[in-house]
């Protein structure tokens, strides 16, 4: 049997919140045809399908969702928020907080959501399984203890890492949020705590504006666990892999996990319409390798990679591929729509920058002292 597990769920596919309204007024778009919302059901069934395509059913052990308890989200999330997102589903939906809104069956789907992210935990924590990947929606980054956010319901990463701590006795999780945007929910969640090591890889004050700044390091016992690494615009490859090789690795070393969860948005992809990046699928493929390499020598191999964003329907599901294949050590060398010779001549897939050399060397000075 395969050491590496895949979450996946076609009921995923019920939280739909198309189209896409306008933030203030909540009124559609005024074109003739409407236009869907940037995280809708196909990006995940896309990211399957190819999977799928590409003997995934040969190379995988399919780990069953499960229902998040209430008292399992309750480890972050308010009561009283948990409550008015049931209440708002069953009145048919709408709009948890910023920018997160919910349908009819998207209650369900959240709570299976973050099941599934405490599924992969269980599988991995079991005898049979080293690392899994939780392709799971909605989304659940930025959602606050009491509010939703930036199309996340539930915090879905912060939940199984806190089912790791509480249901496996854990001491310490480590999580690394590679998505292009600041994962504010997750920092919020962990910051005065230093069981918990945070790092965030995202443009720099992009979404949220608030949050994701090279300053914030932690509060209180937290101090120091918190690690923002805000860069510049068009960095691609280059920069991303001297932000592993530089800074994440040899600050997950010192913290010697137990656990390492990667919250894995492939929305800094090259093609995405919500970011400016330019990563490319190899180089997601190698930043999963650095993450696979440190799990092995830090925690017994135990990885739960918890899918995020993507908002390319034509490139982030081959990113998403490219992830899982990794965890697999497996390369199917499908064809991918961005050919990746060319983006390898690109100079930020082989070069980093001035400004993304001088925004990694703030962060080493920002964290030295810790």
């Amino acid at each position: 049997m395969t050491d590496v597990g895949l979450v996946f769920s076609s009921r995923y596919l019920q939280h739909n919140t198309n189209p896409y309204r306008l933030p203030i007024s909540g009124d559609p778009l005024p074109f003739v045809e409407q236009v869907d919302h940037p995280s809708n059901p196909r990006l995940v069934e896309r990211a399957m399908k190819l999977i799928d395509m590409t003997a995934g059913a040969e190379w995988l052990h399919r780990i069953a969702p499960y229902s998040a308890p209430v008292d399992a989200l309750a480890a972050y999330h308010t009561r009283e928020y948990i409550e008015r997102v049931r209440q708002l589903c069953l009145s048919g939906g709408g709009e948890t907080g910023q920018g997160a809104p919910v349908g009819r069956d998207s209650y369900e789907i959240a709570l299976l959501a973050a099941g599934g992210a405490m599924a992969a935990v269980d599988a991995v924590m079991g005898d049979t399984l080293k690392r899994a990947f939780a392709l799971v929606r909605p989304p659940g980054h930025h959602a606050m203890s009491d509010k939703g956010m930036g199309f996340c319901v539930f915090n879905n990463v912060v939940v199984a890492a806190r089912h790791a701590q509480n249901a496996f006795s854990l001491p310490k999780v480590l999580v690394l949020d590679w998505d292009v945007h600041s994962g504010n929910g997750t920092q919020d969640a962990f910051y005065a705590d230093s069981s918990a090591l945070f790092i965030s890889v995202h443009q720099d004050r992009l979404y949220p504006e608030e949050f994701g700044w090279l300053e914030q390091s932690g509060a209180g016992d937290g101090v120091s666990h918190t690690v923002n690494i805000p860069l510049p615009p068009g960095c691609g490859d280059a920069a991303y892999l001297a932000v592993m090789d530089e800074i994440i690795a040899p600050i997950a070393r010192q913290f010697q996990p137990d656990m390492i969860f990667v919250s894995a948005g492939q929305d800094a992809s090259s093609a995405d319409p919500l970011g400016r990046m330019c990563v490319t699928a190899e180089g997601y493929r190698r930043m999963t390798r650095v993450m696979i390499g440190l799990a092995d020598d830090l925690c017994d191999g135990r990885l739960v990679v918890v899918q995020e964003g993507g908002y390319s329907e034509v490139y982030a599901p081959y990113c998403t591929l490219a992830i899982v294949e990794e965890l697999a050590g497996v390369h199917s060398n499908v064809e991918e729509p961005v050919n990746p010779e060319r983006a390898s001549r690109w100079p930020q897939s082989h070069t980093v920058g001035l400004d993304a050399r001088a925004a990694i060397d703030a962060v080493k000075a920002h964290h030295h002292e810790f």
